[in-house]
């Protein structure tokens, strides 16, 4: 193997350290925003997260392309790159983790606001029925709008 190729494998490892620094960083900035549900500052990083992950992915491609140059490059530095890749891995596990639960937490507390609010529309509701007798509506089985603001 040429040395420029050696060279250009250590650079694209530098490269890929960087990558893997400013997402590890995003991720336990997120992962702590989600923690005490501070929700402006996730919305705030998705942006830069998505660059982020487009450019992990783009090198992760780059390496599994070029494996076997890999293997070439120096033993330290592949060895801080998957030191970094495995603390990355833990930061995305456990955002996903952190996601998950957010996002069940969201939907049960909103599922328990449409119970609610289709309970207290039962409870105020009658109409009459076929003999002009006031009878209570079943709307458990209503449509019922929310608004996103809530």
């Amino acid at each position: 193997m040429e040395e420029k190729t050696i060279t250009d494998i250590n650079a694209k490892i530098e490269e890929y350290k960087e990558v893997i620094a400013h997402f590890s960083s995003l991720l336990e900035t997120e992962n702590e925003a989600l923690r005490k549900y501070d929700i402006d500052t996730v919305a705030a990083l998705l942006e830069k997260k998505t660059g982020l992950v487009m450019s992990y992915r783009s090198m992760v491609a780059y390496f599994i392309k070029n494996q076997e140059n890999f293997s070439r490059a120096d033993l330290s530095n592949r060895q801080s790159l998957k030191e970094m890749s495995q603390k990355l891995d833990n930061l995305m596990k456990e955002n996903d983790r952190l996601l998950k639960t957010k996002m069940e937490t969201s939907r049960t507390i909103m599922d328990s606001i449409v119970r609610m609010a289709k309970a207290a529309n039962t409870s105020n509701s009658a109409s009459y029925g076929a003999e002009g007798k006031y009878t209570p509506v079943d709307n458990m089985q209503n449509a019922l709008a929310v608004n996103k603001t809530l």
